[in-house]
């Protein structure tokens, strides 16, 4: 574990907005949030810290973990292509993926070497529309606790333009080389695209990141600065946030690649790492 700095000591007095993202952050195996997690996070919020939740989970799956830690802050999910204020319903931003990439994305995975290795997950106005219902598919919506609607074929549901499309496989070097394929096919300017976990491939509007949300979220509606934003996260589709942060942790579960970019490096989310960190820099 890294030891803070005293610019980071000092800089925790300047936190007034604490952003954190679910899995592998606030939920490990158990699905839930634990209860030194939980009771950290109410300690920030006695001191007049405002909570938020960052995911690349659906809103409505990432609704019961915003509730479980009382937020009153807009909910952001699908890594910020989605954020809405559960309190008000009010949608703040809803960005989307063209139905012309859309498709093509679809054609790249229904290639016949790729076909039979992926599970393709498209996310449209917070419903979940799948191909079949395979084996990875099954464990995502258990954990996910949302019903995935399967169609046959995907571009019957691409009436609406999908918020995110998710590509899983068991297989890590198949999301890998994936990621790199498609990164070349495409720049920055034309999609996001991001790993949440090693098994999950990620693609969302090119202007969607955790960063640019969290941003919004501190500049525009709070008027904050990056300096009062403290940032925890576990993988690369966290990166941007822990950027942007003032204090970006990460947690030590988080590949090195992301630890490295962080401020400090928390414990494990399953040794409650979220609760070291928010008891060392904010309580």
């Amino acid at each position: 574990m890294q030891k803070a700095s005293t610019d980071n000591q000092a800089a925790a007095k300047d936190i007034k907005l604490l952003v954190l993202d679910i899995d592998g952050t606030i939920a490990g195996h158990s699905n839930t949030i634990s209860e030194p997690v939980k009771q950290a996070i109410l300690a920030a919020q006695a001191r007049g810290i405002q909570v938020a939740i960052a995911t690349g989970r659906m809103y409505r799956s990432a609704l019961r973990f915003h509730q479980d830690i009382g937020s009153t802050l807009p909910l952001m999910a699908y890594q910020g292509a989605w954020i809405q204020d559960p309190n008000t319903q009010k949608i703040h931003r809803h960005w989307v993926v063209s139905r012309e990439i859309a498709h093509q994305l679809l054609d790249y995975f229904e290639k016949p070497e790729l076909r039979s290795l992926l599970s393709v997950h498209f996310y449209i106005n917070d419903r979940l529309y799948v191909r079949e219902l395979t084996k990875e598919t099954k464990i995502y919506a258990e954990r996910s606790g949302v019903i995935p609607i399967p169609v046959g074929d995907l571009r019957q549901a691409l009436t609406n333009e999908p918020t995110k499309i998710l590509a899983l496989s068991d297989d890590i070097d198949v999301i890998d080389k994936l990621l790199g394929n498609l990164r070349r096919q495409y720049t920055p300017a034309e999609l996001y695209l991001t790993t949440s976990v090693a098994t999950f491939f990620e693609a969302t509007n090119a202007s969607v990141n955790k960063g640019t949300a969290v941003r919004y979220l501190a500049e525009e509606l709070l008027g904050l600065e990056l300096a009062n934003v403290m940032a925890i996260g576990d993988n690369f589709n966290d990166v941007e946030m822990l950027e942007y942060a003032g204090l970006g942790v990460a947690m030590g579960n988080a590949p090195s690649g992301v630890q490295a970019i962080a401020k400090w490096v928390a414990p494990s989310v399953e040794q409650d790492g979220a609760a070291v960190a928010i008891e060392k820099f904010l309580l």
